[in-house]
């Protein structure tokens, strides 16, 4: 029997008071009621490390927005306060790590930045050693100015990849002398709106969601010079479907042979198989997220469960996943946890 620890981010309002932590049963197939882990602001995004030492969250306080640390107890899920690193103006939206612990990155969406945290060997985190702001705009409403949603190190790190649903560009940056270097940019069809990326784990293929076109990019990657080429657009919602909707989180199975993506509005999870000598995509199905505004989903270690954050209906979701065809059977749907933007599990080590 295993039993896997997860944590979810929220937006601190209606009742929510932070980073909450639940377990899942994998024996039992079910979801514990979640309790809260960490009280700060709008952690709207979360990642542990590598070997689940630290946890790295989004936070807002005082006017200022950052990345907080905490030390985990993998045993139990409990967070202990590290430290934190705030910047006068608003909050990012994604934070991530890369897998040596050097840096922490962060994709600010309201001011079209990436900022680099340099890391101590306690995982406590340093001011930000680099910056990298974005210029531009897009035809849509949403499009005024830059709006970075993304900043991740490429699988063979080499590089920094960001995502800009402002400017409809994908960034590729080196961190040379602890400054963000261009290197290359990748555009995508204006209005587009790109959100998120991630990386096939054995084939040369990286995959865009975007969130105002509601599509899914395939992309063939050149690792050696991080630069990107455009394989296949296809959309993520059923034909004929006319309603209001956006995209949101893009996951990738560690078999590389599935590709998931949630839909705001049409409030599904878009399956895709992946072609692994075109990494071109066809579709699976689309399962219901059993809630309003999925705004993300993650897989926990085994990749034999997927669970679902329903943001506007404050719910966790939990489905079994097939290894096999990619599709998911619905097991639980009443796990509260009140305005959930993200989800994420401790890893496997």
């Amino acid at each position: 029997m295993a039993k896997y620890i997860g944590y979810a981010g929220t937006y601190t309002k209606g009742g929510s008071e932070g980073i909450y932590c639940f377990e899942l049963d994998t024996e039992a197939k079910q979801l514990s009621q979640p309790k809260l882990a960490a009280k700060l602001g709008n952690p709207t995004y979360v990642t542990p490390n590598s070997d689940n030492s630290m946890l790295y969250s989004i936070e807002k306080a005082d006017g200022k927005g950052g990345v907080a640390a905490y030390q985990i107890n993998q045993n139990t899920g409990e967070l202990t306060f590290v430290n934190h690193q705030l910047i006068e103006g608003p909050s990012p939206c994604h934070v991530s790590i890369d897998s040596k612990h050097e840096y922490v990155l962060t994709a600010n969406y309201h001011s079209g930045k990436v900022h680099a945290f340099p890391v101590n060997q306690d995982g406590s985190l340093q001011e930000p050693a680099a910056e990298a702001a974005h210029t531009g705009t897009g035809p849509h409403e949403r499009q005024e100015k830059p709006h970075t949603h993304f900043a991740g190190f490429t699988p063979e790190h080499n590089y920094i990849a960001a995502v800009d649903l402002g400017t409809d560009t994908l960034y590729t940056y080196q961190m040379q002398n602890g400054a963000l270097t261009e290197v290359k940019t990748h555009s995508f069809a204006p209005g587009s709106g790109p959100r998120h990326i991630v990386f096939h784990p054995a084939e040369k293929y990286a995959y865009v969601m975007t969130e105002i076109s509601n599509e899914v990019i395939a992309l063939e990657y050149n690792p050696t010079l991080g630069e990107f080429r455009e394989l296949q657009v296809i959309s993520a919602l059923p034909e004929g479907f006319t309603d209001k909707s956006q995209g949101s989180a893009i996951r990738i199975s560690k078999d590389g042979r599935f590709l998931y993506a949630a839909n705001r509005g049409h409030d599904s999870i878009a399956i895709f198989k992946i072609n692994q000598y075109s990494g071109e995509l066809s579709l699976v199905e689309w399962v219901p997220t059993e809630g309003n505004w999925p705004r993300d989903f993650a897989f926990d270690p085994s990749e034999t469960f997927l669970i679902a954050s329903n943001e506007e209906t404050g719910n966790l979701v939990l489905f079994e996943r097939d290894p096999e065809t990619g599709r998911l059977t619905l097991l639980q749907s009443d796990v509260p946890v009140p305005y959930p933007v993200c989800v994420s599990f401790l890893h496997q080590v």
